[in-house]
């Protein structure tokens, strides 16, 4: 990883994720300051064996939090109500997924509204499939991950072929955590491709629906107070905070 220019500060937030901070606070009014962050990942493809699904669950990431609304009356009933008749986890969980494909309308809405505004007449895109997801299986007591970072969509590697993208993973006994894509697998022509399948086009940027770092934002925002300005301005692009 290189990140120029060289005086930054690399802060961690509660999940692990790491951002270059940067103070700008001496920058002359009026003149630019660029800034590149540049690295290299290797993504792999993972494959889960699902025939074994027995034994312990972990007992973090299963509480509710913001946009992830798993005791919310409605959704606890809905997760109780999709898990009858499938005893195992991964049939409770395989459930979830498969309801999202059936009944979410996908609308880009380029907001995260949450589990709850899922289930509603709005639309949904990949952050609320994800919310949904997460919280059904939260409901559950079954632990849940929100992520978010670059979905490429061919084998290019330019920009026009990358969208921002969300998915989630979900802890299975006896197997792990276990990736699915329920967004992209809600066609029915690619619902086994996406469950129980990590595929190498997605390349995770943060882990976490609401890192404290981003305030309420995502990744794919930067953060900055103009001047002796209070007010908090959100622009795409990384995020960057210009301290006073």
């Amino acid at each position: 990883m290189e990140i120029s220019p060289a005086h930054y500060t690399i802060v961690e937030d509660e999940y692990g994720n790491r951002y270059a901070e940067f103070d700008f606070s001496k920058q002359p009014a009026g003149t630019t300051q660029t800034i590149n962050i540049d690295y290299q990942v290797t993504v792999n493809e993972l494959k889960y064996d699902m025939s074994v699904c027995q034994g312990a669950l972990l007992d973090e990431f299963i509480q509710p939090e913001l946009h992830i609304e798993s005791a919310n009356p409605q959704i606890v009933a809905l997760a109780n109500k999709l898990s009858l008749g499938n005893g195992t986890v991964c049939g409770q969980v395989r459930a979830f997924y498969d309801y999202l494909g059936e009944n979410l309308v996908y609308t880009y809405n380029g907001a995260n509204w949450g589990a709850q505004a899922a289930l509603g007449p709005m639309g949904s895109d990949c952050t609320e499939y994800t919310d949904l997801l997460v919280a059904l299986s939260r409901a559950r007591n079954i632990p849940a991950r929100y992520f978010e970072g670059l979905l490429y969509l061919d084998q290019e590697t330019s920009a026009s072929a990358r969208t921002e993208h969300a998915w989630p993973d979900v802890y299975l006994p006896g197997i792990g955590w276990v990736a699915m894509d329920p967004t992209l697998g809600r066609l029915i022509g690619n619902r086994e491709k996406y469950f129980a399948h990590y595929t190498p086009d997605h390349i995770i940027v943060t882990l976490g629906a609401n890192p404290s770092v981003l305030r309420g934002s995502d990744y794919w925002t930067h953060l900055y107070w103009p001047g002796n300005s209070t007010t908090i301005q959100v622009n795409s692009g990384w995020k960057i905070d210009l301290l006073k």
